[in-house]
Parts: C-alpha cells; sequence; structure tokens
C-alpha cells in the first residue's frame, strides 16, 4: 500500500481561507477574526497539514507560561480516518514541548475524548454548551464596562478560576470588542468579570468569571441584554450548578458537552467560579 506522508508547515494569513472551510465543514462557530488572534497570541504555534501537497488540516496551539493549549484540529472531510489528527496533535504537543509547556489542556468532543486519552490526557471536568436567542434581563446589580485600569483585577479574578495567567488573551480579547465587557464590583473590590465575541453562528458569552452567585448572574444577565434578540453560545462547567441554573432559567437549551482534558502537571482551578469557558479553543 502506498501510503503518502503527510506534510507540516505553520500556518499563515494566507491559510485562513483555508481554516473557514474546515470550520465550516464541522458546524463551528469560529469567524476570520478568531483565526488571526490564534496566529497573533501564537505565530509559530500554529499549523496546516499538506497531503500530497493539498492543504487538508489545521490545529493551533496558545501558550500562557507553563501551560499550553491545543485546538482547532479539524481535517477535510475528504481526508478523514487517515491519522491526519493524530500526527496533527503530535506536532502541536512537540512544538509545546520545545516551550517548556509542563501542562497541556484541551476541550475534547465525546468523539474525541477517547483518542486524546490514549495520548496520555486525562478529563478533568466537563462543560455543557447551552444556546439560545438571548433576552433582556435585568443585572441585578451594577455591571459597568471594563477600562484598563481594570486589566490586572480580571486577569487575578480569572486566575483565581483557571489557574491560568491568561493576561494577554483577556486583553486581546477586551481591545477588540470594549463594548462586550462587563465587569461586577463587590463593595471596594471586583466581584467579576464577562467578555463576548461574535461567532459566525452565534455570539458566545465568555470567559465569565464570578466570586459570587449574584455577581455571576448580574454578569450574565448583562451579557444577554447586550446581544438581546441574537442566537448565543456559553460553556458552562457542569460543577457550577449555579451557572448550570442560571442559563436554563434564562430559557438556553443543552446543545453539546465538552470535556476539559489535560496531560502533565493537573492544574489547580476553581469551576465554582467559572461561569463560562472562553470556548475550546483558549479554556
Amino acid at each position: 500500500m502506498n501510503i503518502m506522508p503527510l506534510m507540516l508547515r505553520q500556518m499563515n494569513r494566507d491559510d485562513i481561507e483555508l481554516g473557514m472551510r474546515l470550520k465550516q465543514q464541522a458546524g463551528w462557530n469560529q469567524t476570520p477574526d478568531d483565526w488571526r488572534r490564534f496566529l497573533e497570541l501564537e505565530p509559530e504555534g500554529c499549523f496546516v497539514g499538506e497531503w500530497g501537497g493539498q492543504p487538508v488540516a489545521t490545529t493551533t496551539t496558545c501558550t500562557f507560561g507553563p501551560i499550553g493549549w491545543i485546538a482547532m484540529v479539524l481535517v477535510d472531510e475528504s481526508f478523514r480516518h487517515r491519522g491526519i489528527a493524530t500526527q496533527m496533535v503530535e506536532h502541536a504537543l512537540a512544538y509545546l514541548a520545545g516551550r517548556s509547556v509542563t501542562t497541556v489542556r484541551l476541550d475534547a468532543t465525546k468523539y474525541g475524548r477517547p483518542v486524546y486519552e490514549r495520548m496520555g490526557f486525562a478529563a478533568r471536568h466537563d462543560l455543557m454548551r447551552l444556546q439560545g436567542i438571548a433576552r433582556p434581563a435585568a443585572p441585578g446589580s451594577a455591571v459597568d464596562p471594563v477600562h484598563a485600569e481594570d486589566l490586572n483585577a480580571v486577569a487575578r479574578l480569572d486566575g483565581r478560576a483557571t489557574g491560568t495567567d491568561r493576561s494577554r488573551l483577556l486583553e486581546r480579547l477586551v481591545a477588540e470588542h470594549p463594548e462586550l465587557a462587563g465587569i461586577a464590583r463587590d463593595g471596594q473590590s471586583e466581584g467579576g468579570y464577562v467578555l463576548l465575541r461574535p461567532g459566525a453562528n452565534a455570539t458566545q458569552i465568555g470567559p465569565a468569571v464570578a466570586r459570587a452567585e449574584a455577581a455571576g448572574r448580574a454578569l450574565c444577565n448583562w451579557a444577554l441584554t447586550r446581544c438581546a434578540g441574537q442566537a448565543v453560545f456559553i460553556d458552562v462547567p457542569v460543577g457550577n450548578p449555579a451557572a448550570i441554573e442560571w442559563a436554563r432559567s434564562a430559557g438556553l437549551a443543552e446543545q453539546r458537552r465538552f470535556t476539559r482534558m489535560d496531560r502533565g502537571q493537573p492544574i489547580e482551578e476553581d469551576v465554582q467560579l467559572l461561569w463560562a469557558s472562553s470556548g475550546p479553543e483558549k479554556g
């Protein structure tokens, strides 16, 4: 049997069209802006797989100090079941090892989970994607716009929930859509934050972190009001029942689930504080 080798190379801006075609086949929510963000946050860590000279696959990585994320593992539907996805992930793992990453994380679908388990990943917790049409809702307490002077506090709150310093990602998301970034106050300190971003199929609510249930509800209600009448997605940790209950009370319905997995040193995180993930791409 003639087995054609997969050739891998770095992704560049000219490959965004490829990424959009592959994500469209998969029915995913990314936009060209998402692909540009991947490339700008980790320019040497996004890859294209070519089969016989034809670009057929992608994967991206993003590093946050000793923690790395793998995402956007996509293979053209005409070239699946040839081991291409596994080779893409192995290449991403090698890149992250070269960046001295000690923990690699990803969000897996139910189909991807057994593949990643064979590669040494362990399941940590599940996330539920809920979807629906956003209805205006009273926040219940004040939510203010996020300003530049709030970014350090937002990063600290995020770090408490995720065990990761994602400050460069958070700064980028706020800069892209400052009108879609909210912060809740708790007396003299910050009680939580929420960010939103447009998607191809729906507005993504998240990341969102809150120190108390009242702040979490206020932030998520603020987010719904900001995109009232639009389709929305929100990825909520199953281990945060208050957030799940809020989402269902807002009329959102479960679409599917992901499993957050990692390989290497376990991360100390607090899913009770995490009201919404930033999505499968970067946790």
